[in-house]
């Protein structure tokens, strides 16, 4: 006798379980959509794998980080509109406040020996995280001779020419949709999220369940919500008049939602051009801090943008010199509240219209063409990040001066080898990699 099909969950009976997961939302994208199949297909019975992997392949194509696009995708299908939002934002908030706690004990005791001894063994973890991350994509996505000569083009694009990320997207997805065209096999997704083939029972949306009327593509609702988001966004940036640096934030982080493909490791080098170079709202040393902040807390890595604009509020004085505190969370606010807002809108507005395309090579093409683009640019970020950790004394006039970190070299290679070789956790090489460092700062201390 075959189970029962589960009872439709509450809103509050979902409510509690998007709060469980933003607590408990480590071990990146990967780990997040496995949190949730393992939950929601397996136990609970919410969705089927199919259904499951049908959502989570159409919010891979889209730009921001697919996990969280995930749970607003189930919890739209769950709960309509007011669903998905809860699930997205639960995803996030914890991640938001504990970043920012964080952010605030950097900012407020970073000079003490224990933090900087902390610091010191996880920058060179990050930068074989980088790498990895960067040999991960690329085994994936590299399939020929096409895409490899597309991800080297890209590498040689931001290295030598410093050519701005949103170029190099929109290049790849223009190359990739002529690339369809002209070589179509070159230019298919292979390796995706394929099923596990386990039958869990009948669930709540199944797999022949018909899609829920408020599901289905309606142009009038297309409209509507399409003009209610940028409605959203008006008054969101109506709040930061008369603050010239959230401002800023606002305009740059939105920049920033439209151009996330590849995942938080692709957009780094642009977020580092625009809160480093352009608006001088944090130092590069610090973007590696955020990162190595990013990489210990829960939610969606791209959630370094909060601590990208916590630093920039603080430094920037956004509310005077008594109010550092408030001026930091402000700009953590408006930075994550920019970069999270359009995903809702390509689920919430679009997913109706886009799922019907999925799988339609002139679609997908160009996803093909900015994945393997931003194996190069990822390349990229690891090798700026390793020039920081390494040589920490050396300037863009003399890149090679002021000694060689032999000490966080090792560091670094023995991390990537445990994520590489031994396939340990993120957090545990992390962790392991901290305690080396502040031994490491205490005993050159002593």
């Amino acid at each position: 006798m075959s189970d029962p099909r589960p009872a439709h969950p509450s809103f509050w009976e979902a409510f509690g379980y998007w709060l469980k997961l933003g607590f408990i939302s480590f071990g990146g994208p990967a780990g997040q959509i496995s949190m949730m199949h393992q939950e929601l297909v397996e136990r609970r019975r919410w969705i089927s794998e199919r259904r499951f992997l049908h959502a989570l392949n159409y919010c891979m194509v889209l730009p921001g980080p697919e996990a969280q696009q995930l749970a607003v995708y189930i919890g739209w299908l769950l709960h309509r509109t007011w669903g998905g939002i809860v699930a997205g934002t639960l995803f996030l908030l914890p991640s938001l406040f504990i970043l920012s706690a964080l952010t605030y004990v950097y900012l407020a005791y970073g000079n003490l020996q224990f933090i900087q001894g902390v610091f010191a063994g996880i920058k060179p973890a990050v930068v074989a995280i980088v790498v990895f991350a960067a040999w991960r994509i690329g085994s994936r996505a590299l399939k020929n001779k096409a895409l490899w000569g597309l991800a080297a083009a890209s590498f040689i694009a931001i290295f030598v020419f410093h050519v701005p990320f949103p170029a190099i997207v929109l290049g790849a997805g223009v190359l990739g949709l002529i690339g369809g065209k002209i070589a179509p096999d070159k230019f298919k997704i292979g390796g995706g999220h394929g099923g596990s083939g386990k039958d869990y029972g009948p669930a709540l949306i199944d797999d022949d369940t018909p899609t829920p009327e408020h599901a289905k593509f309606k142009l009038s609702r297309l409209i509507f919500m399409t003009l209610a988001f940028v409605a959203v966004w008006v008054v969101g940036m109506g709040m930061t008049l008369g603050f010239p640096v959230l401002k800023d934030m606002g305009e740059f982080f939105t920049k920033v939602a439209l151009v996330t493909f590849g995942g938080a490791y692709a957009v780094l080098p642009y977020v580092y051009q625009g809160g480093v170079e352009h608006y001088q709202w944090l130092t590069g040393p610090q973007m590696m801090d955020g990162l190595a902040l990013g990489e210990t807390t829960p939610g969606p890595l791209i959630m370094v943008v909060a601590f990208v604009g916590f630093i920039g509020g603080w430094s920037k004085e956004v509310f005077g010199p008594d109010s550092l505190l408030l001026a930091g969370f402000a700009g953590a606010c408006v930075a994550t509240f920019f970069t999270f807002l359009p995903g809702y809108l390509f689920i919430l507005a679009g997913g109706p219209l886009v799922e019907a395309t999925h799988g339609d090579l002139k679609f997908t093409a160009p996803l093909t063409g900015i994945t393997a683009a931003v194996v190069g640019v990822i390349l990229n970020l690891a090798l700026f990040f390793g020039w920081h950790v390494l040589w920490p004394r050396a300037s863009e006039a003399a890149p090679f001066s002021g000694g060689f970190e032999w000490f966080y070299a090792l560091i670094s290679i023995a991390a990537f080898l445990a994520l590489w070789k031994y396939k340990q956790d993120i957090m545990r090489v992390i962790a392991a990699c901290a305690a080396v460092g502040l031994a490491y700062t205490f005993a050159m201390g002593a």
